[in-house]
């Protein structure tokens, strides 16, 4: 049901042309956001997201930009302010992972991993705050996965690349209380999307993720885009510095 909640507040999502940031992106904009739709790979993808919003009488513009690279970050928050003046959300959704086992794993993993998943949010959160601190308030919510707390096998730098998300929540919700900015993070599960379709098709790979959920059922993208408006929204006003872990219980056993 829509509700407005967001009406008139402006959002930066990064990684939103597809995935999860993309239903993110969505769900912001149906209740009433202005947003901005980030990515680095597919314009073509991100223009249909905005076209989307569009046609529902939302408004919404793409931007490229890679948070790895922090020539980037102003480039995106310019961006944002010339079309709608202010900042309000980030969601700092963009990802990546390189399956390597950790005696195979290289240095230029490592970096290509933390350049996306930490210190691209850590620093796109710092010139989004420096706009935020003025207007004493703002949200900004992480994206993070179970793996911040349950390691996958072969995917150590991903797993401490979230890990370190949460503890950058964590650090920036103490530090920007003051400025009436709350910061929190969504820790999603096994989660259907159009990366994890093909996978999740497979009957024996499918059974072996439902026996880790005691739901016994895989998560959808609006599960992850209903814990983001809360987060988002007025609602979250005494909530700073926690992670909802969207994963059917997955981290219970």
């Amino acid at each position: 049901m829509k509700t407005d909640q967001l009406k008139d507040r402006v959002a930066i999502v990064t990684g939103a042309s597809r995935g999860i940031g993309r239903a993110i992106a969505l769900g912001m904009a149906r209740e009433g956001a202005f947003v901005v739709v980030n990515y680095v790979a597919s314009g073509t993808a991100a223009e249909a997201v905005v076209a989307e919003i569009c046609s529902y009488g939302g408004q919404a513009i793409a931007v490229h930009a890679d948070v790895g690279d922090l020539s980037h970050h102003d480039l995106l928050v310019a961006a944002t302010r010339e079309r709608f003046g202010r900042i309000d959300i980030l969601v700092n959704n963009a990802g990546i992972a390189r399956r390597q086992p950790f005696l195979d794993a290289t240095a230029d993993a490592w970096n290509e991993i933390m350049s996306v998943n930490l210190k691209g949010a850590y620093f796109l959160s710092q010139a989004v705050a420096r706009v935020m601190v003025p207007q004493r308030a703002g949200k900004i919510i992480n994206i993070s996965s179970v793996h911040d707390t349950r390691p996958m096998a072969a995917n150590s730098v991903y797993n401490i690349s979230k890990a370190g998300l949460v503890m950058l929540t964590k650090s920036l919700a103490l530090e920007l209380a003051e400025s009436g900015i709350q910061v929190n993070c969504v820790s999603p599960g096994a989660i259907l999307t159009d990366e994890t379709r093909e996978r999740l098709a497979d009957p024996s790979y499918r059974d072996r993720v439902l026996a880790k959920i005691p739901a016994r059922q895989i998560g959808e993208p609006e599960d992850v885009v209903a814990a983001v408006l809360l987060l988002s929204s007025a609602a979250s006003g005494y909530i700073s510095g926690a992670t909802i872990h969207v994963d059917g219980g997955m981290l219970l056993q």
